[in-house]
């Protein structure tokens, strides 16, 4: 079957918030085969512990794509412990110039309670702006969501909860069935 008639993989909304001395990532447990939900309880979001220095990741994209690159990437957190910024440029060089993982088709959100960073297949190690990082199929609604809640009086997941059950509301590919993590600022 060729690409542009497969109907494709989708959803997944992954959100990170930063607020009050912690990070919270969530992540929703659908996925989508074109319009037929074929599971709807993923663990999108998993907590990783290379040397005992913690890290939570959120994927969105393809499974197999995302554990490979959540593999490479605690291979580099073993090899540069305590430094997630740079172990991730590491990975995203390698995701840009290795042939096998040019092909791998996914994003990543990862936090050590510190920085909050998205990882992607272009090369790209992005801090995103007012402590709200999201990607995936909803990620725009719950970006939204999440920046109109910074101001109220909410915890860090108080507000991840709020952004993701208005993303799946109105994002098809999204559902409410959460995986949420939380580390503290270091």
């Amino acid at each position: 079957m060729a690409d542009d008639q497969f109907p494709g993989w989708h959803g997944t909304t992954i959100i990170g918030v930063k607020k009050n001395n912690e990070v919270v990532i969530a992540g929703d447990g659908q996925v989508s085969l074109g319009p037929t939900v074929i599971k709807g309880t993923a663990r999108k979001v998993r907590r990783l512990s290379p040397g005992g220095f913690d890290v939570i990741c959120g994927f969105a994209g393809s499974t197999a794509d995302a554990f490979t690159l959540l593999e490479r990437l605690e291979a580099k957190l073993e090899a540069t412990p305590g430094q997630l910024a740079r172990a991730s440029v590491e990975l995203a060089k390698d995701w840009r110039t290795d042939k096998y993982l040019q092909k791998l088709e996914a994003m990543l959100i990862v936090t050590d309670g510190t920085e909050l960073l998205i990882i992607t297949g272009a090369g790209d190690v992005l801090e995103p702006e007012h402590g709200i990082a999201a990607i995936g199929s909803g990620g725009n609604f719950a970006l939204s969501a999440a920046r109109g809640l910074l101001e109220a009086d909410l915890s860090a997941e108080e507000t991840a909860r709020k952004a993701m059950a208005i993303a799946s509301d109105i994002c098809v590919y999204t559902n409410g069935n959460l995986t949420v993590e939380t580390i503290k600022a270091k």
